[in-house]
């Protein structure tokens, strides 16, 4: 398939093109570089010896996206394009609701001027607010906790009110969890502009000495150590996880969690990458986060039953992997 990944410089997006090109697909790719770099599509190249067509475009601009419809006769789109962090959607909620909220119906848009039928999206476990983990597809979706969340939970409507109305589109929104790791390669990874928001490549730039120390945001949740618990998976689990999704499409809605089914606390991954990687991250505890919850992992049973995908990779070599990568920038 030919196939538009929008996003596809940023940190899952670059990771899925990888597997997209290892199946066989042709991979265009639509990014601002706005938390990203242009530099990770020659890598891209690189280990895939394939070429990737790239346009340096935010996808709230709908002219400019209809003109790359215009040139090119996709077959699928798979859409990452948006801002991410938890903690900086509470300090900038319209910044968050403009850009993730424009930018999919505009991607929405142009695919249904174009017949692009096929469209994934890149969606989030925080859809799920509070409710109890492990979180299951059928959950009735409460308030997110923060605005990055609700704009994950109302582009999912958008998506669903899109499938109603027009006969014959296929949407997948795929519920991901806490992707952290690296490609084994060590070429692609996680690679924030500025202060990272995400904890491993946090964790990585303390251990290189690049940040005096971690900060962990509570120890006082009500969890074996106190400290936030999330399911923490290998990017390239994930990255494996879009190319089934998109490669199994059927005609409608589909909802599907990728994650490992796991929980594992602040401190135990910290642990973990220290003993693993055989360095010491030195960290302090402060308040909580505003718009974290205690706990979130998934029932990740569906994907498992009716894609045939299962999360392969530990907590150890995502930490392998992650410590590889921040060694070879």
């Amino acid at each position: 398939m030919n196939i538009l990944v929008t996003g596809g410089a940023g940190y899952i997006g670059s990771h899925t093109c990888v597997s997209l090109i290892e199946s066989g697909h042709t991979v265009t790719v639509m990014d601002n570089l706005c938390n990203s770099k242009v530099e990770t599509i020659d890598k891209i190249e690189l280990i895939t010896g394939k070429k990737v067509t790239f346009y340096n475009i935010d996808v709230t601009n709908e002219s400019e996206v209809d003109r790359i419809f215009s040139k090119h006769d996709f077959d699928a789109i798979i859409h990452f394009a948006g801002l991410k962090s938890v903690g900086e959607s509470v300090s900038k909620p319209l910044d968050y609701y403009y850009n993730n909220l424009l930018g999919t119906i505009v991607v929405c848009r142009v695919s249904l001027k174009y017949g692009v039928k096929r469209f994934v999206f890149s969606s989030s476990a925080t859809v799920y607010g509070d409710n109890e983990s492990p979180f299951v597809e059928t959950m009735k979706l409460l308030p997110a906790a923060n605005p990055y969340g609700e704009t994950k939970a109302m582009c999912e409507r958008i998506l669903m009110d899109m499938v109603k109305a027009n006969s014959g589109y296929s949407v997948t929104l795929l519920r991901y969890f806490n992707p952290i790791g690296a490609h084994e390669s060590g070429l692609i990874g996680e690679l924030p502009n500025g202060i990272p928001n995400n904890l491993m490549p946090y964790i990585t730039q303390v251990a290189k000495g690049k940040l005096e120390k971690l900060k962990i945001f509570g120890n006082d949740y009500p969890t074996a150590d106190g400290t936030g618990v999330r399911d923490y998976i290998h990017v390239m689990d994930l990255a494996e996880g879009h190319v089934v999704a998109v490669e199994k499409m059927k005609d409608g809605l589909q909802i599907y969690n990728l994650g490992t089914g796991k929980g594992t606390s602040v401190l135990q991954l910290v642990n973990v990458f220290e003993e693993v990687n055989g360095i010491r991250v030195p960290y302090e505890i402060t308040d909580r986060r505003p718009g974290d919850i205690a706990e979130c992992y998934a029932d990740a049973g569906k994907a498992e039953s009716e894609l045939g995908w299962k999360a392969r990779q530990t907590i150890r070599d995502m930490v392998r992997d992650s410590w590889r990568f921040e060694q070879n920038l």
